[in-house]
């Protein structure tokens, strides 16, 4: 992950030579391994299993925002603009590989701080860090809504449980949360490799792949029956306020496929590491697929009713036989999907947050009770922030859209401008300036649209 620079090389699977840092996260040698006891014979992670791990971290709670953009951009650039982010994306997760081969480095934290000293190694730590806690709050806020319900403006949204169950007290938000807390989070947080996610990943991956066929599915049988209209296949532009809201959709659609932060940490657990490009590309491609077909179907089901989050509009009829059943399976998959995500991002804020706060310890894998100190306090942290500020959207659109943008490409533009290893091409220098002012417009853009939205509307629309 981002664990310090690069100082001592040792020999790693296949034959292949790097460097570990000094507090390498993943890797522990053999003789540290027989000394701390903490790990068992590995032989290395599965293209498979990486694949559904990368592709874990990329689908989020963000997948649920896509159909919106179809509504504002109207299909075919909708479409467009999915598989150009995810090129652009592929092409700075590039940038990191190669200049983390050319030095030798193993992890997102030694290739900046290669590139800029310990300074850039902190500041893209506290981005992770920024992030992912903003990030799983959100989550564990959308699990407690789906499942106890919610109350904004002076409506209450009925839960899945009180749906079915009626108002109980073991059924109520706080229960809830802690119940899945203590029963799901806190077991899949305390695996010491990533690898050892791989099966919850691949059911995360079926549950949003679930998601797109019964959305699809539902989609084809209204159209059959006539009740959906033809989509608009282009924005309807008709002032310059129409056409600065197309704008709007490019921090969601930016922030789709960050999923930097865990590259390295994938790359580290390989039996073969010249394997990680292709599962960036099989990883970004099978993201690429949900995501257009999730916006596709989803914007054809309800086209100009379409709202922020998708899954608000499951919430009512939708007109077909067993409506009100499929509306729960929609919300009940997603909800475990998230679940299953959770831990896939915990486990890089973990890591960031311990080379934050003990540089210079040995790694945080080999030390069970700063291992069990650093989960217990995030995981908590996490809790009380899900219970105690319900409404905090707007505060994380400020500040986790910024830090993902950051990760994902704005430190490594900036990495491959540095060019400390000598090895960047006019065209990556090219690129790197196209990165860095799409990430910072689409910053610029998201604060403004927050900005504005709090203080003219009184509130701002959920988006991941």
């Amino acid at each position: 992950m981002t664990m310090g620079m690069a100082t001592r090389e040792k020999s790693s699977r296949k034959g292949k030579q790097v460097v570990a840092d000094d507090r390498e996260p993943l890797l522990p040698t053999r003789q540290e391994e027989k000394d701390g006891g903490g790990f068992d014979e590995f032989d290395g992670a599965s293209f498979a299993g990486a694949v559904f791990n990368l592709s874990t971290t990329i689908v989020g709670a963000g997948i649920m925002a896509l159909p919106a953009t179809m509504k504002v951009l109207g299909l075919v650039p909708g479409v467009l603009m999915i598989l150009f982010v995810a090129v652009l994306t592929e092409a700075s997760i590039d940038m990191l590989i190669r200049f983390s081969r050319a030095g030798k480095i193993v992890t997102y934290g030694g290739v900046v701080g290669d590139a800029f000293g310990n300074f850039g190694r902190v500041l893209l730590q506290s981005c992770v860090v920024i992030n992912n806690v903003g990030v799983l709050i959100v989550y564990m806020i959308i699990i407690g809504d789906v499942l106890s319900g919610t109350s904004s403006s002076g409506d209450h949204h009925s839960g899945i449980l009180e749906g079915w169950f009626g108002s109980q007290w073991w059924n109520a938000r706080f229960f809830v949360l802690l119940v899945t807390t203590l029963a799901v989070f806190s077991p899949l947080a305390c695996f010491k490799r990533v690898d050892s996610l791989s099966y919850t990943s691949a059911l995360s991956v079926a549950l949003a792949v679930l998601f797109v066929v019964i959305t699809a599915g539902i989609a084809i049988v209204k159209m059959v029956g006539g009740s959906i209209p033809m989509p608009r296949l282009f924005p309807d532009v008709t002032d310059l306020s129409s056409f600065w809201k197309l704008f709007t959709v490019v921090p969601v659609v930016v922030t789709a496929y960050i999923c930097h932060y865990n590259v390295h940490t994938v790359d580290n657990e390989l039996e073969d590491s010249s394997q990680i490009k292709p599962i960036v590309r099989t990883s970004l491609g099978l993201c690429s697929a949900v995501y257009v077909a999730t916006s596709f179907f989803g914007f054809l089901l309800f086209g100009d009713g379409t709202l922020d989050d998708v899954l608000a509009n499951f919430d009512s009829d939708l007109g077909i036989a067993y409506g009100s059943f499929l509306n729960d399976v929609v919300r009940v998959s997603y909800v475990a999907h998230l679940m299953l995500v959770f831990p896939i991002v915990f486990f890089a804020l973990r890591l960031n947050v311990d080379g934050l706060l003990f540089p210079t310890s040995r790694p945080i894998c080999m030390d069970n009770r700063r291992f069990a100190l650093v989960t217990a306090a995030l995981i908590i942290l996490i809790f009380s922030g899900a219970n105690f500020i319900p409404s905090i959207w707007d505060a994380f659109q400020f500040t986790g859209a910024t830090a993902a943008v950051a990760i994902g490409f704005i430190f490594p533009a900036a990495i491959t401008l540095r060019d400390s290893q000598g090895i960047a091409t006019r065209w990556d220098k090219i690129l790197s300036v196209f990165m860095i002012v799409l990430a910072v417009l689409s910053n610029a853009i998201a604060i403004y649209s927050d900005a504005d939205s709090i203080f003219h509307k009184g509130g701002g629309s959920p988006r991941a």
